[in-house]
């Protein structure tokens, strides 16, 4: 499996959101309610995926205070993180586990470069052998970070609530029926994912989704 289409810009996630429209008169819908999609291209590397790590079970406000806290303190690097000891990360409010898990990922020894060219499965399969790292982390990685259009996140909570909108089902798809679901959105899943996440805001904002 290659890296497949790479996203680099707004034309490429419109081409995606136009196909996929093309393909399904119900996206065609979603897409004219959420208007143009948007890019949500990261940087790549490893304090992409220590932030990830931090941002975990907290809210926003808490992992972005942290995170400030940490990057001012020059703790978002693999050698810093190395050197640093328990009570340097406790100190600007890591937990316990995510001290574990932020030590397990500097002495990965992830090559950030190679990934940007891996197989995305071979991505995912890298990434998740991380302590802290789970499956959702890595495919939103392949998506955001390497701009790979063809990656889905069927464990994402908003995503199952929209699409159970969307497509009218009787509950949340479960993870496994959801990937397979997915499939025929192919090779624009990323795009896709794009599309559900905006008409779930959309549906949010009008209904109050749960």
């Amino acid at each position: 499996m290659s890296t497949g289409r790479i996203i680099k810009g707004d034309a490429c996630v419109t081409e995606g959101a136009a196909w996929l429209a093309e393909q399904d008169p119900r996206f065609a819908s979603a897409l004219n309610q959420t208007g143009p999609l948007p890019l949500r291209l990261r940087a790549d590397g490893f304090a992409e995926l220590l932030s990830a790590i931090v941002s975990q079970q907290v809210s926003v406000a808490s992992a972005r205070a942290i995170w400030t806290r940490m990057t001012e303190a020059g703790l978002d690097r693999p050698d810093s993180i190395v050197k640093a000891g328990e009570d340097d990360l406790r100190a600007v409010g890591l937990s316990r586990q995510k001290i574990r898990y932020s030590y397990a990922l500097a002495e990965a020894g992830i090559d950030y470069d190679a990934l940007r060219t891996a197989p995305t499965d071979e991505v995912i399969k890298t990434l998740t052998k991380v302590p802290g790292i789970g499956v959702w982390t890595a495919e939103i990685y392949a998506m955001f970070s390497l701009g790979r259009a063809d990656v889905f996140a069927p464990g994402d909570l908003a995503l199952q609530e929209s699409a159970r909108v969307l497509f009218d089902l009787p509950d949340r798809p479960k993870e496994k029926a959801f990937r397979q679901m997915a499939e025929s959105w192919a090779p624009w899943r990323s795009v896709a994912a794009r599309l559900l996440w905006a008409y779930y805001r959309v549906e949010k904002n009008r209904e109050g989704i749960s």
